[in-house]
């Protein structure tokens, strides 16, 4: 028996990666959160399987159905495992129990919210870094110089989690820093029926997410990059690149 915790991806079933779907549909126990897996995408479960949504267990007892489990199980994680999954402490209850497990990436939320908005999120000249963090409120707290305001002064592109409902306080920390102006951009439920798109500045963006009903599942993107124009051309494929000397593993 193995434990795969697998990427589900945004939300769209297609978004799945190939090597995701096909451990999904051979598992005999699925375990899904239920308030963020959309439907089709169960579709790629055996007929067979036993699906069991998590929404309404606690850590312990899902780490006893995985323990205890007599058949291969898939763990969704909805978008990649990596990111705010909380797989860290059901991978330790594992490891303490022997019981074998793989991991199984997807994509992230971030990705296919810049992919819904048509930007690249590392920019010439413009912006090279991107920020992935998230809001503190109902939360386990935020490390010792993780703080919005310590990102912030590095005027660093933003991607923010799980922050749409303090959006008015994050405002107020990120003006200072990058200006009434800087574009913002939110998405909610990137790659999903119902998807939302909401563009504008750190002035304008809190009344249109209000007017706009977005309450969750959003990402929050902050930062020139979103408007960038006139930069210049990426040196990778430029035409003064000394391309004959270049190893060729490049």
């Amino acid at each position: 028996m193995t434990v795969y915790f697998i990427g589900a991806g945004p939300g769209a079933a297609d978004l799945i990666t190939i090597r995701g779907r096909d451990r999904l549909a051979a598992c005999g126990l699925v375990l899904y959160p239920g308030s963020m897996t959309p439907t089709d995408l169960l579709e790629h479960c055996s007929p067979q399987a036993m699906l069991t949504d998590t929404a309404g267990l606690n850590l312990d007892q899902i780490a006893e159905i995985l323990i205890n489990a007599e058949t291969d199980v898939a763990r969704l994680c909805s978008g990649d495992p990596s990111l705010y999954s909380a797989v860290a402490e059901q991978m330790r209850r594992l490891d303490a129990a022997g019981v074998p497990y793989e991991v199984i990436p997807g994509v992230p939320a971030f990705a296919a919210a810049a992919a819904v908005l048509k930007r690249e999120l590392t920019v010439p000249e413009v912006g090279q870094s991107l920020v992935i963090t998230r809001a503190q409120a109902r939360s386990t707290a935020m490390p010792a110089g993780e703080d919005l305001a310590t990102f912030a002064r590095t005027g660093t592109t933003l991607a923010l989690h799980l922050a749409i409902n303090r959006l008015d306080h994050l405002v107020e920390e990120l003006v200072p820093h990058y200006g009434p102006d800087c574009p913002v951009a939110v998405v909610a439920l990137a790659s999903q029926p119902g998807e939302v798109i909401l563009r504008g500045t750190l002035t304008t963006i809190s009344e249109q997410v209000s007017a706009a009903g977005v309450t969750r599942a959003a990402m929050i993107f902050v930062g020139k990059v979103l408007a960038a124009e006139g930069f210049p051309d990426s040196f990778l494929y430029s035409t003064t690149r000394d391309r004959q000397s270049q190893p060729e593993s490049l």
